[in-house]
Parts: C-alpha cells; structure tokens; sequence
C-alpha cells in the first residue's frame, strides 16, 4: 500500500491537538457532558433518539440559507457556476467530542464559506466507530453559510483494523429494505444534515458485495439526503484506487450525486473522467478531483492546470483533504487566521488580486465566492465562533475562553480587498475588544487617500421599513469613517461621525430605496491621520416593534460538580414562538449576568457555572431573533449540591 494512502487512513484515528495559545479552563463532568455521535455498523441499529440521552444535544437547527453569486465578482479570473468545492474535515478525534463546543479557544473556526460547497465531517476509527454525525454547532454555522454538511461512513484498510464483515453488515439487506440505511437516513434527519460520503476501502470484497453496495446507494439517495461516493472500492469489490472515473467505478458514480476523486490524477486522467461523466449524461463538476493538504497546506504541490485549465472550462470540482492544517500548523490565532486567508484567498490576501508567481495562487483564484446574505434581516457581529471572552452590547460577561461554531455569524465576503492609492488601512478580526459577541473587526493605519474596505456581497430586497445600522468605536481619535452601500451602479453614502469614544450606535433609514435590492456593503476611510476603529455590528434589518416570546418550560435535566466552585449542566426548553437564531444563557448574581453560553438548539449543555456548595443560583435564557432582539428571560434555580 503507497505511503500517501496510508498516511491517509492513519490520519483517521489520529487525535487532533491545536498548537494556539488559548488552552482549557476547565474540564466537563463526563457523566453530563453530550458528545457527537458515532457507531460501527451493528450498533446503529440500536439507536433511538428517545433512549439516546445524547439525541436532543446533538440537533442543528438552521436551514441551508439560499447562496448567490455577488453582483460584482471580486476576481475576473474566477469562474461562476462550474467547480466546486469540497472540503473534509476532522475537527476532533471519533470519540469524546463535545456536542456544542467548549470551554476552549482552541479550535477550527471554519469561517471561509464562501467558496465551499460542502463540509463533509471527517473521521472514524475502527476501534471506536465507523458512522459519524456532525456536531451540531458545524452544521449550525456551515448552513448558516449555504453550505451542505455530509456525515462520513469510513470503512477502514484490513491492515489498519478492517473487517470485511463490517462491510457486509452494513449493507446487509430485510426484503426490500437496508437496516443500515434506514437508521443513517434517521440519523440524518433527526441531527439536521444534509447526506452522507461513503468511503469503502476493506480489502476482500467480490461483485455480489459490490452490487450491493450500489443498491444500498440507491436505497439511501431515495431518502432524499445527498450520496457522496469516495473513488476506492471497483465493480469487482476489491479496493483499487482509479484516481479517475473509469469503467470499473462508474456504477457508484451513476448512483451517487458526486465522487471523490483519489489524490493520483492525471490531466489526461481528469480530462478522461470529465468525458465519461458528459456520456453518462452527468456533469463533470460532480467529479472532485482531490488533494491531500494534511501534511503541507498551501505548501502541497498541485497540478492547477489540470483542473483549471488556463482559458477553458474548469474540468472538474475540487476536493480538499484536511484544509484544517491551516490550524493544526499555527502557532496562535493570528497565524492560523493568516495561513486561512492564504490558502483560500492567496499569498496577497486580496480575493481581487491573486496575481502571483506562487504555484498556491489560493482558491478564490478560480472559483467565485457566493453569498448567503439574500433575505432580511442581515446582522453580523463579526463573531468567528471562538474567543477568549464574551461581550453583550457592548458590555463583557464572560472572560471565559470558548468555541461554539453555532454562535458564529455571516464573515465579511472579502478578506481583504482594499481599494485606494499609497498606503492603505489593514482590516482584521479583533478578539481583544468585541462588541457582540467573541470579536470584533478591526481597521487600523494611516490612509493618504480614500480606502474603501469592501466587505459584504449582498443580494437583500429593501422596503419601506428597512435601515441600516452600524456601532463602531474609535477610542479618542477621529472616525473619518463612513458607509458606503452599493444598489447595483449606484453609491449611497453615509457619515458616521467624528470621534466615537466608547461604543456606539448609528441608524440610517432606506426607505427612499425601498424596492431596490442592497447589494454591497463597503467602509471607507478618509485620508488623514492615523486611524483605530473597531466595528461591532453591521445590519440591514425591519425594526419589530416587539420583543419575541421568551422560551418555556426550562428543565433542569443533570447538574454534577466539575470542581469545589463550578458545576456543570443539561438544561432543556420548549421553543420560543417565532424565528430565533439563537438561545443564550447567562447566570444572575442579583447584581450582574454572566455569559454561559449559547445554542440554536432548545437543548445545552453548560459546562461550567460558577457555584459555591449550597449556593443556589439564578439562570436566565433568552431568546435572540435574527435580528438581535431579546426575549425576556425565562428562568430555573440550580443549587450547589447536585
């Protein structure tokens, strides 16, 4: 077995330890702390949401948000409508995965959305489970985005655990029915995401196995949920890898609605495969031809030309294996913010300007970004989904560092492109003083001329009602800021002031372009002096008049003590009435509330409050609207003695 496939399959079972900064507070009570979910393929069929203790923690609730392409691209040489992007990521060993995040800034914060098109949540070890579900907090923030996420079936090598009879079980067949399938489509269902990437590479098989395995395809695409078939097991139902679609893969390829090309391709190879997909009647770009970049990122050596051929059509999509080196490879949050903007926008870090010598021209080189950004409200904290503290309206209530991809909201569209001439203002992602939130955006520098930061392709259809709302700060120097929206041709700017001081809050109405559709969202800063800025908020909304409904029935589900003064637990509510983006949780001293965390879900798991022995403390839930309304405070006393 070549060297680069066994790096592979090792890298499965692999534990994924961060180098940042940032490291855990504390450590959750294990007997109360959800994990995500995983089986092998006898144990699926045992599970049940209402016997899984674990079942209610593990539900994504947002819907897969409608993208666009941007009115005006940011690069000419990025093409629309043909590659796409997937990307396979492993954010945490098989087992033992917190739920709904942790008390710890170390994590891959996913947050350039906008040229993937699925997420497909990669793992699984033969000594702890086959099947994996997402966490619930990827899915919140990749459909959030417009982007699909796709749990991972991984039946390993025989030489690294394999069994054949694991492959046989699982597509063992009831009459008409496949067990297995029908527990993956209730998985599926009930977790809220959108499919399943099957990836058979247990030695062994014969064609009677592989056909089965074909109409297990057909049995599980029937459901409706989305089959993404990895290029490994052939017609014959031994493990060959084609690196191309051929003849003796091409009857999972008919059944599936993508595959993933293994890492040896060819250009003739690709262009083979792309013809092949054209004469089934298929389109090539359901073919990802992928690259292995576990082991060097940006520094992977990739034949570019062969999937994006200068001047012609693309020739496939595009598949990453394990883009997270961009964290696993950082130093700190800075460092693995700056290797994300390279390896998907390029050494530049500007989406519009990707010319370079660099073999690694980044990804928004060839494929345009897209937009979720297409119904109002539109609100955006700038919150990356991890931090080392948490801040409401402006106020800190929470010192805690965490991760919590559920909390994370819509990132600017382009990061960064900055237009003006001479030296020009440096836009970035500021944890030391959000607003809202983990972090805020940060402009800083000394402008000769005026910098326009763009920042958000939108697609929003305005009424009479809608307004546009921005807080920002600036400390004690001047502003020299103001926005810039974009309908189509035409600029509408607006002036936020002198010197801001502490934080604050601006409201301009749009209902003279009601009708109209907003479609970019830009900052300009006017030449001058120095300039620090910081951007808490920016929102394109309706104003509602009244508050929405606060959640009920709060139960207390399990409290056990992590430590001498902090306690940990399950609480669950019934749903607030109406559209919430999310539920935040807070303790209530009498004097101050304290951040605890947040979800979408009407399920959490708190990790750490802080509670004395026979303290008895006052938590408070509240429901947050898209537009960032509170409900009043629903409430349920906890005590220091579990």
């Amino acid at each position: 077995m070549p060297t680069r496939r066994q790096f592979l399959v090792l890298s499965s079972t692999a534990a994924l330890t961060g180098l940042l900064a940032e490291s855990p507070a504390s450590a959750a009570d294990a007997t109360a702390q959800p994990y995500a979910s995983y089986w092998h393929p006898a144990t699926i069929l045992d599970w049940d949401p209402s016997t899984d203790r674990d079942a209610r923690y593990n539900r994504s609730t947002v819907p897969l948000a409608k993208r666009v392409v941007p009115a005006r691209p940011a690069n000419a040489h990025a093409h629309a409508g043909e590659a796409r992007v997937q990307a396979l990521v492993a954010y945490a060993p098989t087992s033992n995965n917190p739920a709904q995040g942790s008390l710890d800034m170390n994590y891959y914060a996913t947050n350039y959305w906008q040229y993937i098109d699925e997420l497909v949540f990669w793992g699984g070890s033969a000594s702890e489970g086959l099947i994996l579900a997402p966490n619930p907090t990827v899915t919140d923030a990749a459909h959030r985005n417009g982007v699909r996420v796709i749990g991972n079936v991984f039946l390993p090598p025989t030489a690294y655990g394999g069994q054949i009879q694991w492959v046989r079980d699982f597509v063992r067949r009831e009459g008409d029915r496949f067990p297995v399938a029908d527990k993956m489509i209730q998985v599926a269902r009930h977790h809220g995401f959108d499919g399943w990437f099957l990836n058979q590479e247990t030695a062994g098989g014969n064609a009677q196995l592989a056909a089965d395995m074909r109409d297990f395809i057909v049995y599980l695409k029937k459901s409706g949920l989305r089959v993404i078939w990895y290029d490994a097991m052939t017609d014959s139902g031994s493990v060959s890898w084609q690196n191309a679609l051929t003849a003796r893969n091409q009857m999972f390829f008919a059944q599936s609605d993508e595959m993933f090309l293994n890492f040896w391709w060819s250009t003739q190879g690709l262009a083979n495969s792309a013809a092949l997909a054209k004469q089934m009647g298929r389109s090539p770009y359901d073919l990802a031809s992928g690259v292995d970049v576990e082991a060097n990122g940006y520094n992977t050596s990739v034949g570019w030309a062969s999937v994006f051929p200068e001047g012609k059509p693309h020739t496939t999509s595009l598949g990453f294996y394990r883009p997270e080196w961009t964290f696993k490879s950082a130093s700190s949050p800075a460092d693995f913010y700056a290797r994300d903007n390279r390896f998907w926008v390029g050494p530049n870090g500007d989406p519009a300007n990707t010319t370079t010598t660099a073999n690694w021209k980044g990804v928004a080189h060839y494929v345009t970004e897209l937009t979720p950004i297409t119904s109002l409200p539109f609100v955006t904290n700038f919150n990356t989904g991890h931090g080392r503290k948490f801040a409401v309206n402006g106020i800190l209530r929470s010192s805690q560092v965490w991760n919590n991809l559920s909390l994370q909201d819509v990132l600017p569209t382009w990061r960064w492109s900055v237009t003006g001439t001479g030296p020009k203002v440096t836009p970035s992602l500021d944890w030391d003083d959000p607003y809202d939130g983990g972090t805020a955006l940060k402009i800083t520098g000394t402008p000769l001329s005026s910098n326009d930061v763009k920042l958000f392709a939108t697609s929003l259809k305005l009424t009479g009602d809608s307004q546009f709302e921005i807080v920002h700060r600036t400390g004690t120097g001047p502003s020299r800021l103001q926005a810039v929206l974009r309908f189509g041709t035409v600029e509408k700017v607006l002036d936020l002031g002198g010197v801001s001081g502490a934080w604050r809050r601006s409201v301009f109405p749009l209902g003279e372009h009601s009708g109209s559709t907003l479609t970019e969202i830009s900052l300009r800063v006017l030449p001058g002096a120095a300039v620090t800025a910081l951007i808490g908020r920016i929102g394109v909304t309706n104003p509602v008049l009244t508050p929405p409904v606060a959640p009920s029935n709060v139960r207390v589900e399990q409290v056990s003590r992590t430590n001498a003064t902090t306690m940990s637990a399950r609480l669950t509510w019934t749903r607030s009435a109406g559209a919430v983006r999310q539920y935040r949780v807070y303790k209530w001293t009498g004097t101050e509330r304290i951040f605890l965390g947040g979800t979408t879900n009407d399920a959490y798991f708190v990790p750490a409050i802080p509670l004395n022995p026979g303290e008895t403390a006052q938590i408070e839930i509240e429901a947050v609207t898209e537009a960032f309304d509170v409900s009043p405070p629903a409430r349920v006393a906890i005590t220091g003695t579990p």
